[in-house]
């Protein structure tokens, strides 16, 4: 049983597909003390995200808590998954190439192993209706970088295993991750949403030439950002007003369902915006100057975490009952 290995540290894991989102997920089980294999039939991107994964985790300045597992680059698709407990699904966001794939999948992964696909807004009854073992595939949906990034987004198809759910759950908290459940396919899944309407918003006001793009970002940053690190929407609602939840909303509930009629954007995106956006961005930061931010923000996430870590005893968290889950570094 997958669970019963656990304890002992002889996790299987392949993954499929070594992009970003590949490469990161190997970088989660690697730094849990997995045993990892990367496929991806295209040669050179599969050894580009083989490196990168391994970069990452001697670069990234978090301290693997198990040991460091192993991450090794294979030439097929049976010998990424061969014996493996859970295999994740890294390809395009297609879903006819997610059909493809995961028919594949399923025909030779062990009985036991956990199908999981990244797709970051296709819903799974989408892709996961012709698959004769669909009872054991969901959704895993990370956030980028994975490795710092601990909530990942649990999307059961209508035919999912409700045991699989609990079983997918388990690892994923073993590995450090903190898995939220979609209850109800709904496109976008839950933080997608929530960020398509803050983009969405943003993009509108400096299309109507109310803010710059730097200030628009600047909201974030230094206000809403500083609190949403720790806390989501309803805490901050929670802690804005002394009565708390109920207060809040009795106080400001008209004011924000009056502002929330006037955020209906019929052309949220239009493109002369999203012009100005980029020739901000890039006054700001060259493109090929984004690697070495990307560094940075990764140092800098790290490091947040760490701080959260220290002052409050927790890194990733246990989402329903806010208490410490086990840090997957110490």
């Amino acid at each position: 049983m997958i669970l019963d290995r656990i304890d002992d540290q002889a996790l299987r894991v392949g993954i499929v597909g070594t992009g970003f989102i590949g490469a990161g997920w190997a970088v989660v089980f690697a730094r849990a003390g997995c045993d990892v294999r990367l496929f991806d039939p295209a040669k050179e991107a599969a050894e580009r995200g083989a490196a990168l994964a391994r970069d990452i985790v001697g670069r990234v300045p978090v301290a693997p808590a198990r040991g460091r597992g192993n991450i090794r680059l294979v030439g097929s698709l049976a010998e990424a998954i061969a014996d493996a407990d859970w295999v994740q699904e890294s390809g395009p966001e297609d879903a006819d190439v997610k059909i493809r794939i995961l028919m594949e999948l399923d025909a030779i992964a062990p009985a036991g192993a956990i199908i999981a696909s990244s797709t970051s807004a296709i819903m799974p009854s989408r892709f996961m209706e012709r698959v004769p073992g669909r009872a054991r595939c969901l959704v895993a949906h990370p956030f980028n970088p994975p490795y710092l990034i601990p909530v990942v987004e649990l999307v059961p198809s209508p035919w999912t295993d409700p045991e699989i759910v609990e079983r997918a759950r388990a690892i994923l908290s073993f590995v450090g991750q903190s898995p939220v459940l979609v209850a109800r396919e709904v496109a976008g899944f839950i933080a997608n949403r929530l960020q398509a309407a803050v983009i969405s918003e943003a993009i509108s006001l400096v299309a109507r030439g109310v803010a710059a793009p730097e200030d628009v970002d600047a909201c974030m940053v230094g206000a809403l950002g500083l609190r949403w690190a720790l806390m989501g929407p309803f805490e901050t609602m929670d802690s804005n007003a002394p009565g708390g939840f109920a207060a809040y909303v009795g106080r400001f509930g008209d004011s924000y369902q009056d502002l929330v009629r006037d955020l209906r954007v019929a052309d949220p995106w239009p493109q002369d915006a999203l012009d100005r956006i980029e020739g901000a961005l890039r006054r700001r930061r060259p493109i090929d100057e984004l690697p070495e931010f990307n560094s940075w923000r990764d140092m800098m996430v790290a490091r947040l975490r760490s701080l959260v870590a220290s002052e409050q005893g927790e890194l990733s968290l246990d989402l329903e009952n806010r208490r410490p889950a086990p840090p997957p570094w110490s």
